[in-house]
């Protein structure tokens, strides 16, 4: 569920995207080295575990889209990372490229949902940048990210 927490003078950046899982589980059978390329360790070592692992990379692949979406062109697939807070929320980590579009942006904050059903998966995100006053940005974080 998401909450309204856009202020007067901030931008909200959407995206979203539908992934087949089972065009993407032949993809990445067929070229096994591909897994390594768009997912992180993080991930590869949570869908591992998994009944449903491939509706679970079918996610993580629609919220890296639905990233590149809202942010623009000219990132790499590994700079989106879908991590689980402890409570099993999906949280995004962003680093390199996408972490550049985020401060250029502003973004303060990240939402994303993610679901699969019937052989397909899907992700939401909304970015919200705050207004250039905001105290509450913090985007030092992902210029580090940047510069790492």
């Amino acid at each position: 569920m998401f909450r309204a927490r856009a202020q007067a003078g901030s931008k909200i950046f959407v995206g979203v995207d539908i992934t087949d899982v089972e065009q993407l589980a032949a993809r990445l059978a067929g070229q096994p080295a591909l897994a390594e390329e768009i997912f992180s360790a993080r991930e590869l070592a949570y869908v591992a575990g998994r009944k449903r692992r491939a509706e679970h990379l079918a996610a993580r692949f629609a919220a890296k889209e639905a990233v590149f979406k809202a942010l623009g062109a000219g990132m790499r697939w590994r700079d989106v990372e879908v991590v689980n807070s402890a409570s099993g929320k999906p949280r995004l980590h962003l680093s390199g490229v996408a972490a550049a579009a985020a401060a250029r942006h502003r973004i303060g904050d990240m939402d994303i949902s993610l679901s699969h059903n019937g052989g397909m998966a899907i992700a939401f995100v909304v970015l919200t940048a705050a207004d250039a006053d905001s105290t509450e940005l913090d985007t030092a974080a992902a210029a580090e990210e940047v510069t790492a």
